[in-house]
């Protein structure tokens, strides 16, 4: 029994120290990481704050105005993915743009008009404002600053952009918003 303990001991270390060594080779290469050099904020909204009625379906359903602060030297383009990971049937995508200048900080309120619009859950081009079937969701707009230009058609899909990207991207940053629908009587 105590060589049984010992071995599966044995084993957790080694399963560790793999995790840890992939970490570290990974780690070093050019991927979809988070980093707190570049900055996406709001006017409309704080970060992890709730996100205002006006940018979701029950209002305007524009998006809301961004500030992209620290772009990194070499940024060719900038992709923005906003997602829903709490939609009961996966990841809901809400707006998807890539080509974006490199060098654009600020997007103004309902402004999409810059870089390519690719496709969102909806099955329609730009932006669709959160509209939960219930209870409180999280909404992530991530921005990726990017050393190409992507080489897709208007209308690509998340996972078309994400596989573009690979190898691709300089830093990323994520502004989060929460929202939930209003109770009606």
């Amino acid at each position: 029994m105590e060589k049984v303990a010992w071995t599966l001991q044995g084993l957790g270390l080694l399963l560790v120290a793999g995790i840890f060594i992939y970490l570290l080779d990974h780690g070093t290469q050019k991927t979809m990481t988070e980093n707190t050099d570049m900055l996406v904020r709001s006017p409309a909204f704080e970060h992890e704050a709730i996100m205002p009625m006006k940018y979701t379906c029950d209002g305007e359903d524009t998006s809301p105005p961004l500030a992209i602060d620290r772009i990194p030297d070499g940024t060719v383009s900038l992709a923005i993915i906003v997602e829903d990971p709490d939609a009961p049937g996966g990841v809901w995508d809400h707006w998807v743009q890539f080509n974006i200048p490199g060098d654009l900080e600020r997007i103004g309120e309902g402004d999409v008009g810059d870089g390519v619009p690719g496709m969102n859950s909806w099955g329609t081009l730009g932006y669709r404002g959160p509209c939960p079937p219930s209870g409180s969701h999280r909404y992530l707009f991530k921005v990726f600053a990017l050393d190409t230009m992507l080489t897709l058609p208007e209308g690509s899909t998340k996972s078309d952009v994400l596989s573009a990207m690979e190898g691709h991207v300089i830093e990323s940053t994520t502004l989060m918003g929460h929202y939930e629908r209003p109770v009606t009587p």
